[in-house]
């Protein structure tokens, strides 16, 4: 296992959720990020941004649904 960086972790979620210049696996052309990032790239999406930008990046493809239901599931409860 290797080290997960705080920095790249956000990076590769604004990439894929805010701007869909990445997915979180290979598909579309794109590379995806690291096995160790896939979880936590999802968590920093479900705790930072808003729903809307969520479904947003489903609406748009750059997360597919199995992606967009594992990243809810790491929403907070309020």
């Amino acid at each position: 296992m290797m080290t997960v960086y705080q920095f790249r972790t956000s990076t590769y979620a604004r990439n894929i959720y805010m701007y869909g210049t990445n997915r979180l696996t290979e598909r579309d052309g794109f590379v995806g990020v690291q096995a160790d990032y896939y979880v936590p790239v999802e968590q920093f999406a479900a705790v930072n941004y808003a729903l809307a930008d969520i479904n947003n990046a489903l609406d748009k493809g750059w997360i597919n649904q199995q992606e967009y239901d594992e990243t809810m599931g790491y929403v907070p409860v309020v």
